[in-house]
């Protein structure tokens, strides 16, 4: 069953992205919407990287068939964009132009082809992955011993509580490492997989379900460095902040669990187109905005055509390249032999 609101919700993740890197780039509004704000948009690809996987998967058999489709539909989700444009950043590096991101080196490359570092928007692919194995301890557990999924994302979050997130970065031979932006992303993950594992089985009565409750979208601007009214550390803190990880698990818990599944806001035409082509937006929107920037026109031009420019090339990524290979490497899997044929 799709849940249609979630197109809408990764939509504006992207969308807060997008204005975040505009805003940076080019001091659009004085930068206000800029200073690192676009993390709360990835804060609600993660919540929805969780939730979608716990929905998605928890309840399906623990078994090799359902292990293999789920890591190739992950797999053709993720990966050959994210391959095609770090190759495509080392080759044009290597070669004097800053056209997409930098990847000056082999040392560099091999990095993120191990998932282990990401320049620039690159850096939230790795965590992705690493999550896609933690999530597969979870799915064993899910039959019998689900009191331990529960234990164990308490236990994990406690722990980096008080070590205030180990800085485990660095380079081995030069090759690159962080594993601190891993680290930081968990507690998002997990909370989106709580509220995953019980959304088919939370009963919400009737009168809590109300439209007005997408107004609680409204508090993500509020993080904003330049718009929070907290005073102290954790409006900079942010994935470091276990009261920014509540006011997100909040906002996102009000939007999939109390607001209405038609609700004309979420559930539209546009929150699909851009919901889909939302990871191709990602990728790309940050080259294409430093390149309209270098343009002599006013800032509003700049901003109409960097958004124009970013949606067109998302959507034909998400046509003609992401759809059709995502679609064959399922329609590869689907085809496999299952166990039992190929014991027979």
């Amino acid at each position: 069953m799709e849940i249609r609101k979630l197109n809408s919700l990764r939509a504006l993740a992207a969308l807060i992205v997008f204005f975040t890197h505009f805003s940076d780039i080019t001091n659009w509004l004085g930068g206000v919407l800029g200073g690192g704000s676009g993390a709360y948009g990835v804060m609600l690809f993660f919540l929805l990287s969780g939730f979608l996987m716990s929905y998605l998967y928890i309840e399906k058999g623990f078994n090799k068939d359902n292990i293999v489709r789920y890591f190739s539909a992950r797999f053709a989700r993720v990966i050959p964009l994210y391959l095609v444009v770090v190759l495509a950043s080392y080759l044009l590096s290597n070669n004097g132009s800053s056209v997409l991101y930098n990847i000056p080196d082999t040392e560099t490359l091999i990095a993120h082809l191990l998932f282990i570092y990401g320049e620039s928007v690159l850096w939230s692919i790795p965590p992705e992955i690493h999550f896609y194995f933690i999530f597969t301890l979870f799915w064993a557990m899910s039959k019998n011993r689900t009191g331990y999924i529960y234990l164990s994302i308490l236990a994990v979050m406690l722990l980096l509580f008080f070590t205030n997130y180990p800085r485990i970065y660095g380079d081995i031979n030069g090759v690159p490492y962080n594993l601190f932006s891993v680290l930081r992303t968990l507690p998002f993950f997990f909370v989106g997989v709580m509220l995953g594992m019980n959304y088919r089985s939370l009963t919400i009565p009737y009168y809590l379900r109300k439209h007005w409750f997408v107004l609680t979208l409204g508090f993500i601007p509020l993080l904003y460095p330049a718009f929070s009214p907290i005073n102290s550390a954790d409006k900079v803190r942010m994935w470091l902040s276990y009261e920014v990880l509540l006011v997100m698990s909040s906002v996102f818990f009000c939007v999939v669990f109390l607001v209405p599944d038609n609700n004309v806001l979420l559930a539209n035409r546009f929150g699909d187109f851009i919901g889909k082509i939302s990871y191709s937006l990602y990728l790309l929107h940050m080259p294409i905005i430093a390149k309209v920037n270098q343009l002599d026109v006013s800032i509003e031009l700049k901003l109409l055509l960097s958004l124009l420019l970013s949606v067109i090339a998302a959507a034909i990524s998400y046509q003609f390249f992401e759809k059709p290979v995502a679609n064959l490497i399922r329609r590869k899997v689907s085809n496999r032999p299952n166990s039992a044929t190929s014991q027979a």
